[in-house]
């Protein structure tokens, strides 16, 4: 009985764990739509590395563009109280990673993700991955 106890309280928690990723994930992607990211990518990890479980690729128009998607990004996971670990990169290198644990979100300029193809890297054999 007890070990039954365990096993279902640990399967709450890991329902719990999920449900609060797919919260920050919609955040995420709602920031983006809001400040018009182009195609928006979500890429399921959980399979292929323990650094996060989900990562979502976006591309902007500008430089300009890239830093308010980033700042937009990190704003509405705060107000839902949501930590973000670490911002990298800066809008006139092409690329933005926005580090919220679960959830990593890079935001880049067209000719740097075509040339990075993070996609293609992290979707090697999965073709359950979708666009948002």
């Amino acid at each position: 009985m007890a070990q039954e106890n365990r096993m279902t309280s640990r399967h709450d928690k890991e329902n719990a764990d999920y449900e609060a990723v797919d919260r920050l994930l919609e955040i995420v992607l709602a920031a983006l739509k809001d400040i018009k990211g182009v195609n928006i990518r979500v890429i399921d990890v959980r399979g292929l590395t323990s650094i996060t479980d989900r990562m979502v690729i976006v591309s902007a128009t500008s430089s300009r563009h890239l830093r308010a998607l980033a700042d937009n990004v990190v704003l509405k996971a705060k107000q839902n109280n949501y930590p973000v670990l670490g911002v990298e990169g800066e809008a006139t290198t092409g690329w933005i990673l926005v580090d919220l644990a679960d959830v990593v979100v890079h935001v880049m300029m067209p000719e740097t993700r075509e040339f990075y193809a993070l996609e293609k890297l992290w979707s090697v054999g999965d073709l359950d991955n979708a666009s948002a």
